[in-house]
């Protein structure tokens, strides 16, 4: 089954294609990038899943066919659930990773809870039929940013239920594949449509 994912980031095609079809397992979705030239709605939704839901409507307008698409953040519990669906600019607009964690790291105190939350909306057009799955990991935030395999946040995430004492950031892919929100949110999505 082919699946367009609402993005022009490779990194994020791949790593869909991954945890939709994982290793050893039998290949049965095609994810595929959006055309260059189809222009993705600003991200201004109060939810994860409306951001979602809005890049995947648009992908699915544009080009015909069945759309899916992810927002996701972290929620910190001392900043009341800050940065959320804020995540990727919480110190600006244009902020790198780099300042977006110093941020964090700069307000909420070493130990305390976070969570990882992520929304995949899938839209069929011609079905007319819309899904939104969320996954969740919780975690809490590490004295030191450490490891070099993540992204965004992943440096100072220690999740729960990992192996103990190690970042996101240190966690092989198959590691992080199991316990991650994207990888939580990705399964409910690939059960449902092999249910359907």
């Amino acid at each position: 089954m082919r699946l367009l994912l609402a993005t022009h980031n490779e990194h994020k095609r791949r790593e869909f294609a991954r945890l939709l079809s994982p290793p050893g397992a039998e290949r049965e979705f095609d994810v595929a990038s959006l055309p260059a030239s189809v222009e993705l709605p600003p991200e201004e939704g109060e939810t994860f899943a409306e951001n979602a839901l809005g890049k995947a409507r648009a992908a699915a307008a544009v080009t015909g066919e069945v759309s899916i698409a992810d927002d996701s953040g972290i929620a910190a519990a001392a900043l009341g659930g800050a940065p959320g669906v804020r995540s990727a600019r919480y110190a600006g607009e244009h902020a790198t990773d780099e300042q977006n964690l110093g941020k964090l790291r700069s307000e909420a105190p070493v130990g305390s809870a976070l969570e990882y939350v992520c929304a995949i909306a899938y839209v069929a057009p011609h079905q007319g039929a819309e899904r939104v799955f969320e996954g969740r990991c919780s975690g809490r935030l590490s004295a030191e940013a450490r490891g070099e395999r993540g992204f965004g946040y992943d440096p100072v995430f220690l999740p729960d239920d990992g192996p103990a004492g190690l970042t996101m950031a240190e966690l092989s892919d198959e590691q992080k594949d199991a316990i991650s929100h994207r990888g939580r949110a990705a399964r409910a999505l690939t059960a449902w449509l092999k249910a359907g």
